[in-house]
């Protein structure tokens, strides 16, 4: 089962490693990688982080990827061969159907969010040209999550950008955004690292990062570390298996799937490097940002460095964004196209459906900020919980027991060419016994948290 898929192929390995890794980069990286840091330890934080990567999230990529690459189909027709071929169920498709939810949840309040991006990226590029500053950022951001018409206007700007490149397929849209957004991403944020240097605080970044107090690893710390890996990686919403749909019979997936690791953690400890030392000098501090770190701390920084600095950072998160929400409205509308639909009459579809769910999210904050369903302080919030803390993480657990427990080993070797024996046993140790257990313990800790808010 190793035919070119009909969506067609990724035309080389590198084509691969940017686009997958443009899937994993994304605001996990650039936005909530430096504010869970900050609100977890620092380098504590970020130690865990790299064991979860390596022990936990790389096992269950490189079944993603093997999973997609023998299927060569959406992520739901994927495991319908698969499981026919192994003589497992049928049942094991609905893994498909919780990806794809999954993406198509997360899609809907990721588009929103990555429109705040857009949002600050317009007001800083007004402000060179002789716009207003931006004089008390915590009164800016509510103004904006005060105004449905602005919200919603930025979150379709969002979910265009996204289902023009999807609408194009994967040689003409996908390949040919992330050959260009990726370096782009990549020299700006090198470009902001430039100044932090210059700020003078680039070594006490890297002490917090890098020096870790062992005494602030705590359960919870695990926990949190073990999400952002999920989060960041792409990992659970079939995503990945879709773009290894597309990788060529000849690449190493060992190989592939850890440069996109190296790659996306890099670019997330670079974003720490580049961040950090700018609160330091403008705040005094790296430390209790929150997730209001980038959109009320930051733009306080940004008026003392200028807006030229602004309008760099959020056009970076705004590009972060875009190359991972490709990835995410990919998976079903390849769906479709199997089913008969023109890829661009599906992936528009797909990204209506999303932009519709958004609503929820975007009003959330206004008018409809008095429904706080499941305990959650928003719309937006509640969707999270859903799709991030439960999806996620249920869909890496049955991953890792399908490809581990329930596939023919031969033929799942055969995908893991180029790999020494001792790798590709380490990899099943781990996807059959390490992974399902650390996702479990996430998934029962997430589940108990969100019934006790209920």
């Amino acid at each position: 089962m190793d035919n070119r898929s009909i969506h067609g192929m990724w035309s080389s390995r590198l084509a691969f490693i940017l686009a997958a890794t443009g899937s994993a980069v994304g605001l996990g990286n650039i936005w909530r990688f430096p504010y869970m840091a900050s609100d977890n330890g620092g380098g504590a934080f970020v130690l865990v982080y790299l064991g979860c990567v390596a022990l936990v999230a790389l096992p269950i990529l490189f079944a993603e990827l093997a999973i997609g690459r023998r299927g060569r189909r959406s992520p739901i027709n994927t495991l319908l061969d698969v499981s026919r071929e192994d003589g497992t169920s049928r049942r094991w498709s609905g893994l498909g159907w919780l990806g794809i939810l999954a993406g198509v949840l997360i899609l809907s309040f990721y588009s929103v969010v990555a429109g705040w991006t857009l949002h600050y990226a317009w007001l800083y590029l007004m402000q060179l040209f002789g716009g207003t500053g931006i004089t008390d950022p915590g009164a800016t951001f509510g103004e904006l999550l005060s105004n449905p018409r602005e919200l919603i206007f930025w979150h379709a700007v969002f979910m265009a950008m996204t289902v023009m490149v999807v609408a194009l397929g994967v040689e003409k849209g996908l390949e040919r955004s992330v050959k260009l957004l990726m370096p782009a991403l990549l020299l700006m944020l090198l470009a902001l690292l430039g100044y932090s240097v210059s700020t003078g605080h680039v070594g006490e970044a890297a002490t917090f990062l890098f020096k870790p107090d062992f005494g602030k690893i705590t359960p919870g710390v695990v926990l949190s570390a073990m999400g952002q890996a999920f989060f960041s990686l792409s990992l659970g919403m079939c995503a990945m298996m879709t773009y290894g749909a597309y990788l060529p019979r000849d690449v190493s997936i060992p190989r592939v799937g850890v440069a996109v690791a190296l790659a996306d953690t890099g670019i997330a400890l670079l974003a720490g490097l580049a961040i950090f030392p700018i609160v330091i000098e403008f705040l005094g501090t790296p430390t209790g940002g929150g997730a209001g770190l980038i959109f009320t701390s930051l733009p306080s920084a940004f008026n003392k460095m200028g807006a030229v600095f602004g309008l760099l950072f959020f056009v970076l998160l705004s590009v972060a964004a875009w190359t991972s929400s490709i990835s995410l409205l990919e998976p079903a509308s390849a769906y479709l196209v199997e089913r008969g639909w023109n890829r661009k009459r599906a992936a528009l579809a797909m990204a209506l459906l999303c932009w519709g769910l958004g609503l929820f999210s975007a009003l959330g904050f206004n008018v409809l900020s008095g429904i706080r369903p499941l305990g959650q302080d928003s719309i937006l919030d509640a969707t999270n919980l859903i799709a991030n803390d439960i999806l996620l993480p249920v869909g890496g657990l049955l991953i890792a027991i399908y490809a581990g427990w329930r596939l023919n080993r031969q033929r799942l070797r055969e995908q893991m060419h180029g790999a020494p024996g001792w790798v590709y046993t380490i990899w099943i140790w781990l996807l059959r016994v390490v992974a399902p257990l650390a996702v479990t313990a996430v998934l029962v800790v997430k589940l108990y948290d969100a019934i006790q808010r209920i």
